[in-house]
This record gives structure tokens, C-alpha cells and sequence, in this order.
């Protein structure tokens, strides 16, 4: 393929991947709006991108599986076709629950997206230009975590937040026909392979029902219920089933013998653990700034808009050093990159101005340049070139899974620290404390009548919880991410070929 024909294949390609990643960070900043709209708590809404983030990940170990069935062609394009078809149905969307419908549904669906538009990107370009078109197909999944929060904020602020989801209708209307018009006649051969129907059956079951047990808890009081209770059997029966049978299985849907290797166990473990506090991280800081700081979507989508920036810039530098310098060394620096951005977070208030709130997130794109090369290079070393793929879907499945139970964790334990520190400051105002009368009495000068007087120092008390709640969350999180710098030293020493940047979906 050569001239306008490559450009305009080359530029679908992208599109495709843009969309994908786009819509795993558009929706974190609307989900104020969103929940408003549908009548639920912020809490609740987080449930927008934990079902997508778990049914992606769970759709992820499929992709080798269609593609060697049907074809990479055709299992790309019917991947947009109905994740288009998903994106209108969540823009339709009527209720939470409906909206958590169709979003698993486009989670599930986009498994394909990325490896497929991968695969189809290096067989369109002659070998010598490779490098060059996996680069800039890379920066796309960089550019899209700056848009998506900007574009969200943006939308929810001036439209109806539908359109974050109406959005990708046209795109990958257009996508889907572009490439099928000139992709098709280069579809792959296809082969009837068999398919790990009971592993793939188990593996919904054990991390759906985890994840609906992780979600439900804060609002059912955890263990206190019995629905909590019975999905944690669930979730435990389906767990041991799926691993003695994915390890006795001739074909899994998941190769769990892959873990044998090091690197790939020790490398995928810190992986997903530093992927998931970045991600709870990443939603926990847009729910703060718009429901208890009072920013608007948009300006806390460009608070959280310079990592990918900064990632923009670093990452072709990161990719040149990382087929020279120990990998180890680079990861660690991503992981210092982390803490520091998160220790400065942690000693924000309310009263921040905008710089301060932007610049940990700078840092943090520091992190975001070497994180996941660095990550990707080590658990693959020593995997055997055959097993690449599957080792590389295996890796991608348990970090998107982990970001989905992470986000519902963080939501979780800032409501409980909140409640912690608002019984602690709620100790101190009785009708005895000087500063509580003070405080009464200059609302009353003010023109509060009592009782509003005392309502808007409750809600001063709450905001104050929550504030001190999240930088409980940002310490600890800024120490995790020092203690899982000795995993990556329990790994052997890799370097990478030189090839181009690796996806940062």
C-alpha cells in the first residue's frame, strides 16, 4: 500500500485506537454531571468506569482467539462497527443502570481495538518504515488521555454529557468503512481453533461478581450483607475454579504458565499494583475538585491535562534510553516520578490555587513517559517470541482489571476516611468551644439566621473531611508506589530492542 491509500489507512488506524483510549479517561471528569443527571451519588457514578474498564479487560484475553477464528480485518472492523454501536447506546442512555448496560457492552467489545489497529498499522507499512509508523501510532494513545479530560470537562460543561459518548459515532462510522474498503482483500488466513469456553465463563463470572461486590459494598455496609457476603463466595468458588482448570486446561483462554517466567510474574505484579494506584489517583482528583473545591468539569479536565503533555515530549527520549540503560533504572525512576507526585498532592487544601493543583500532575507525566515502556520491556523479557502475544494480552487483561477494582477501592476508603475525620473535627464544636461560638457569631454578623449558620459550618466540616481524606490517600499512595520499587529489583536486568514506544492505554 503506498501513496493517499496508506496515508488515509494509516490515519483510520489511528482514529481507532484514539477512540478507544479516549473513552477509558473522557468520562472521569464528567462524572459529577453525570450522576446529577441521573439522579445517583458521585459514588455511584464511578460505576461508569469501573464496568468499562473490567468488561475491556475481560475482553482483552479473546482478541487472539477472533482474530485467528475470522480474521484481523474483519474482527477489527466488527469491533468498531459495535463499539460505535455501544457509544450511541450509552448516549441514549436513560438510567445508571442502563448506562453500566451499554458501557460493559463497549468495554467488552473494544478488546480488539488496539492490537488489531497494531497489527493492521505494521503489515500496510514497508518493514523499514515500521518504527516510524508504530511511533506515531503510539503518540495517539498518549494525545488521547489530554483530550479526553479537556474534551469531557468541555462537554459536560456546555452540552449534554451524552455527547462524550455521541462523539465516536461518526468517527468510527468513517473508520469502519475506510478500513474495511482497504484492508479487506489483505485479510489474514483463518483457522478453526478451539476456544476455552469454561475458562472464559469462570473468568466473567469470579471478576464480574468481585467487581459488583466491590462497587455495592460501601452502600451496603460490606459484610453486614448478605448479598455482599454470597458474592464473595461467588467470586471465590469461581476464582479456584477458574485457576485449577485454566492450569489443566490444553488450551486456556488465559496461559497462567507464563508466570513461571520471573520477570513476567514479578513485572506484571508491579505493573498492575502501580497502574492501579495511578488510575484510582487519576479519578479520585476530578471527584474532589468538582464536588467539594467547586471547580467545573472543564477546569478540572485541564488540571488533570498535563501528564499527557508531558508523556508527548519524554516518551521518544524514553523509548532512545531504554535500549541502553537497565530497565530496572528506568522503572524505578517512574515509581520516584509517582511518590513525588502524589506527596505533593498530599499536602494540598482547598484553598490551592490552580498551579498547585496542576503541577503534581506534571510530574506525574514524568512517570507516564518511562512507567509503562519500562514496565512492558521487563515482564516480556525472557518470554519466548511465540508467546509474546499471549503474554502481552495477559499482561494488558490484569492491568486494565486492576485499574477497575482500584477505582472502586479509592471510592470506597475516601468515604470512610471522611467519616473518620468528620466524627474527629465534629468532637470539637459544642456550644463550649470559644472557636465554634466565634465562628456562629461571624456568620450571624454575616445576616445567617442560627440555624443556616450552623448549616454552612457543617458543610465547611465536610469539605474539610473530605480534603483530609484524599491526602490520607495521596501519602499512602505516594508510599506504595516506593515499597513496589523492590519488585522490579526481584526482576532480572532487560534492555529493549530500540523499537518504537510501546501503547500506554
Amino acid at each position: 500500500m503506498t501513496g493517499a491509500p496508506l496515508a488515509i489507512t494509516a490515519l483510520a488506524l489511528a482514529l481507532a485506537t484514539f477512540m478507544q483510549v479516549l473513552d477509558s479517561t473522557i468520562a472521569n471528569v464528567s462524572l459529577p454531571t453525570i450522576a446529577g443527571n441521573l439522579g445517583v451519588s458521585a459514588n455511584q457514578g464511578t460505576w461508569v468506569i469501573t464496568s468499562f474498564a473490567v468488561a475491556n479487560g475481560i475482553g482483552v484475553p479473546l482478541t487472539g482467539w477472533l482474530m485467528g477464528r475470522y480474521g484481523v480485518v474483519r474482527t477489527f472492523v466488527a469491533s468498531v462497527l459495535l463499539f460505535t454501536l455501544a457509544s450511541f447506546l450509552c448516549g441514549i442512555a436513560w438510567s445508571l443502570s442502563s448506562l453500566i448496560v451499554f458501557r460493559v457492552l463497549q468495554g467488552g467489545v473494544s478488546g480488539p481495538m488496539i492490537p488489531g489497529s497494531q497489527a493492521l498499522l505494521i503489515s500496510i507499512f514497508p518493514p523499514q518504515k515500521r518504527a516510524t509508523a508504530l511511533g506515531i501510532w503510539s503518540i495517539t494513545t498518549l494525545v488521547a488521555p489530554v483530550c479526553g479530560p479537556i474534551l469531557g470537562g468541555f462537554i459536560s460543561d456546555n452540552y449534554h454529557w451524552s455527547w462524550i459518548f455521541l462523539i465516536n459515532v461518526p468517527v468510527g462510522l468513517l473508520v469502519s468503512v475506510l478500513c474495511w474498503r482497504n484492508l479487506k482483500s489483505r485479510e489474514t488466513p483463518t483457522r478453526r481453533i478451539p476456544i476455552d469456553t469454561v475458562g472464559l465463563g469462570l473468568l466473567i463470572i469470579w471478576v464480574g461478581a468481585l467487581q459488583v461486590m466491590l462497587d455495592s459494598g460501601k452502600d451496603a455496609g460490606w459484610f453486614e450483607s448478605t448479598q455482599i457476603i454470597v458474592l464473595a463466595m461467588i467470586t471465590a468458588i469461581a476464582f479456584l475454579s477458574w485457576l485449577i482448570w485454566e492450569l489443566t486446561d490444553a488450551h486456556p483462554i488465559v496461559d497462567l504458565s507464563l508466570f513461571k517466567n520471573r520477570n513476567f510474574a514479578f513485572g506484571t505484579l508491579a505493573f498492575c499494583m502501580g497502574y492501579g494506584v495511578f488510575f484510582a489517583n487519576t479519578l479520585l482528583m476530578p471527584l474532589w475538585l468538582q464536588t467539594q473545591v467547586g471547580y467545573t468539569a472543564t477546569w478540572a479536565g485541564l488540571v488533570a491535562a498535563p501528564p499527557g503533555v508531558i508523556a508527548i515530549l519524554l516518551t521518544p527520549i524514553s523509548a532512545k534510553l531504554m535500549s541502553r540503560i537497565d530497565s530496572r533504572l528506568i522503572a524505578t525512576a517512574a515509581f520516584i516520578a509517582f511518590a513525588v507526585s502524589f506527596w505533593m498532592r498530599a499536602g494540598l487544601t482547598d484553598q490551592a490555587s490552580f498551579f498547585d493543583f496542576m503541577l503534581p500532575f506534571a510530574v506525574q507525566g514524568i512517570a507516564m513517559a518511562t512507567f509503562f515502556l519500562a514496565m512492558i520491556t521487563i515482564l516480556l523479557d525472557g518470554v519466548p517470541p511465540p508467546r509474546i502475544p499471549l503474554a502481552s494480552g495477559l499482561s494488558n487483561f490484569a492491568r486494565i482489571t486492576a485499574g477497575g477494582f482500584a477505582a472502586s477501592l479509592v471510592t470506597t476508603i475516601w468515604d470512610r476516611r471522611e467519616a473518620l475525620h468528620q466524627s474527629r473535627l465534629a468532637d470539637g464544636l459544642s456550644a463550649f468551644n470559644p472557636i465554634f461560638n466565634a465562628a456562629i457569631a461571624g456568620m450571624h454578623r454575616l445576616g445567617l439566621p442560627d440555624l443556616s449558620a450552623k448549616a454552612a459550618l457543617a458543610r465547611i466540616l465536610t469539605g474539610q473531611s473530605y480534603m483530609l481524606a484524599a491526602d490520607d490517600i495521596f501519602y499512602a499512595s505516594a508510599w506504595l508506589t516506593v515499597i513496589l520499587i523492590a519488585l522490579v529489583w526481584l526482576c532480572r536486568p532487560a534492555k529493549s530492542g530500540g523499537g518504537a514506544p510501546v501503547a500506554a492505554d
